[in-house]
């Protein structure tokens, strides 16, 4: 497989047909149910949606990555299994995984298709991804948003599969106490129920001033001035007062976007074989604009021709922008 392949979001089947004619290598989806990440309603695949998806997706040259990154709670199992067996009977390129139950039901039922470990999994050791490598047979591995490109090289060296990154999108990160915070308020689980913020929780009120706040589960989690846009209210990403300050602040995260469009030749000189466009809960404009962009950059690229990516900021969230870890860890 050659370098810098392009995976894709697609949400619903609209969205799968615009990425695979704005030229996606792979696109990934999911079934309508907690088997995925960003189960929401409106969103993902019926198993007949996802069979005719995959057809068109095939006959274009174009592979199907089918999401099963959720964790099963104890004893409910089945849902997983079962969208693996379906998933393998219409044909799907790969599927990708974070439970290690779901892993070894894939590995031991399905073993000629292939097995990427999902960003849920929090893999970013050698230790950690040989094991999977080793116990699962996986074959790629996305990675959390925490290394820089020295690391990525590095890790490259040490394990036996392919590696993919985000390149592109939400800045969230994998695995991790933040996401407790909805189940806590609202009783789902961003990990094992595929739900952030359900919107049957969230609410918005229309203040005297103009001004909007939000709300999730009766907790206000941010409030907009007149001229500013109404976020979606996700915890992490809300504004919080406290004892001596006058003013909202950003206690956890400030809403912004990935954008790593600068870096591509540096990733794909430290071995990585494929980037990742988030956005399955974006419109097919989103999804036709970012891909094309990526598209062309990357072929720029290959062709050693500078790529030209600055429209993008356009379509990040809240015209923000970050490399994050990749290029330095300010933390450390």
């Amino acid at each position: 497989m050659s370098l810098a392949e392009l995976i894709c979001p697609a949400g619903t089947p609209a969205a799968l047909r615009t990425a695979v004619d704005a030229g996606a290598d792979a696109v990934y989806c999911g079934f309508q149910d907690a088997t995925n990440a960003r189960n929401f309603p409106g969103l993902n695949f019926t198993p007949e949606e996802l069979a005719e998806a995959v057809g068109y997706a095939h006959a274009n040259g174009t592979k199907v990555l089918l999401a099963l990154n959720t964790y099963p709670p104890a004893g409910k199992v089945d849902l997983w299994r079962q969208a693996a067996d379906a998933g393998a009977r219409m044909g799907v390129d790969a599927f990708i995984v974070a439970d290690m139950g779901v892993a070894d039901y894939i590995a031991r039922t399905h073993p000629d298709v292939r097995l990427h470990l999902s960003v849920q999994a929090a893999a970013s050791s050698p230790e950690a991804i040989r094991y999977y490598c080793e116990n699962f047979g996986v074959r790629r591995v996305v990675l959390p948003r925490i290394l820089t490109i020295p690391e990525i090289r590095q890790l490259r060296t040490e394990i036996p599969c392919e590696i993919e990154t985000f390149i592109f999108g939400n800045h969230g990160l994998m695995v991790e106490g933040r996401c407790s915070l909805t189940n806590y308020l609202t009783g789902q689980s961003t990990n094992m129920d595929g739900v952030c913020s359900p919107a049957s929780d969230v609410d918005y009120t229309r203040h005297g001033d103009g001004s909007m706040s939000s709300q999730l589960a009766g907790f206000t989690i941010d409030r907009f001035a007149p001229d500013e846009k109404a976020g979606y209210p996700t915890i992490c990403k809300g504004r919080y007062t406290a004892p001596h300050r006058s003013e909202g602040y950003y206690a956890f995260e400030e809403p912004v976007s990935l954008n790593l469009s600068r870096l591509l030749p540096e990733l794909i000189e430290a071995g990585v074989h494929a980037f990742k466009i988030e956005g399955r809960q974006r419109s097919k404009s989103y999804v036709r604009n970012v891909v094309s962009a990526f598209r062309t950059a990357v072929d720029d690229i290959r062709a050693g021709r500078q790529p030209d990516m600055a429209d993008l900021v356009a379509l990040t969230e809240g015209q923000k922008q970050t490399q994050g870890a990749f290029e330095t860890k300010k933390w450390r």
